[in-house]
């Protein structure tokens, strides 16, 4: 299907009087899935932050997930879909804020979204679920165990989100559930692989320089999309451009490379951490250290994905305010 054939397409499964709710609206995303869809359908967007540049169209609940009120948006909004991009990845909250916000405020919403019917789910997760580990297979697919949080507890509460998502998936099978595991998303947003390569002068661990992923967050946003047809169901891997090695990434955006024993890297980043001089807690160094790349041919054949940024786009999108 052509994109040009997208909103007839959304429109005609989605009615006049229906309403698509996306969660964490006024994230960098976000704004840009409202943007795509607010032209095809009626939106409204879920966040506790202010969003002063919304579309005049799109209608914006400050809304708590975890509140009663959340269940009065789909009492009252006639809600076909739900795009849930709401979780919360900041390092610095506490663990029992994590998992109030992401696990307990998500199983409310989907309690919600079975009483009232809802007939469409979208989760983005992350192929980080799946976890940087030496032992792993060239490319990972969607029935790979999710074993990231083995070593990185705080990647934990985003395993939770996509189990309940599944869990939903099989519980309730009149409503079209989608999982969507991207690789690094890179672009203007506020996320560790961006800000990674944003450094002046960039870290890197000596004897290690493991191929990567990465994909543009225009195209992340597009697959939002595309899996909002009638139709799409399961779970699907995304990926960008073609496999690179990291060195290549940051020769491509010129930046000077320090390379630093494992070991010392991780003491000195635990340390930098601990007294908010880094914002990357030590076991991201995994994601430099051993590969994490996905298969994402499900995504290409059953919703017709394909990156549209080649890898020089992609990578230079982290200078984009």
């Amino acid at each position: 299907m052509s994109e040009a054939e997208e909103p007839e397409v959304l429109s005609a499964a989605i009615g006049s009087d229906e309403s698509v709710v996306v969660t964490g609206v006024v994230g960098r995303l976000g704004k840009r899935v409202v943007r795509l869809l607010h032209r095809m359908v009626r939106v409204i967007g879920v966040d506790r932050r202010e969003f002063p540049d919304r579309p005049k169209d799109v209608t914006h609940l400050r809304i708590d997930l975890r509140r009663k009120k959340m269940r009065d948006v789909f009492r009252a909004g006639n809600v076909r879909a739900v795009v849930h991009l709401g979780v919360m990845h900041d390092p610095r909250a506490s663990a029992n804020d994590h998992h109030s916000w992401n696990v307990v405020g998500f199983g409310k919403m989907l309690e919600s979204m079975a009483q009232f019917g809802v007939k469409k789910l979208v989760v983005l997760s992350s192929a980080s679920v799946y976890g940087p580990r030496p032992d792993n297979p060239q490319f990972l697919a969607e029935e790979s165990p999710l074993l990231g949080s083995q070593d990185f507890s705080e990647i934990r509460d985003l395993i939770e989100v996509d189990m309940l998502a599944q869990s939903f998936f099989w519980r309730h099978p009149s409503c079209e559930t989608v999982i969507l595991r991207p690789t690094h998303i890179l672009g203007a947003v506020k996320n560790a692989p961006s800000n990674y390569l944003r450094l002046p002068v960039v870290p890197t661990l000596m004897g290690f320089d493991p191929m990567i992923q990465v994909i543009h967050f225009d195209d992340v946003a597009r697959a939002v999309v595309m899996a909002l047809r009638p139709g799409a169901r399961g779970i699907f891997n995304l990926a960008g451009p073609e496999p690179v090695p990291l060195s290549r990434v940051l020769k491509m955006l010129g930046r000077p490379r320090l390379p630093i024993p494992h070991g010392a890297a991780r003491s000195m980043l635990t340390e930098l951490f601990r007294y908010r001089l880094s914002s990357f807690p030590a076991p991201e160094l995994d994601h430099i250290r051993y590969v994490c790349m996905v298969d994402d041919r499900r995504a290409r054949d059953a919703l017709g994905y394909a990156p549209r940024h080649g890898l020089r786009d992609t990578v230079f999108s982290v200078e984009e305010s």
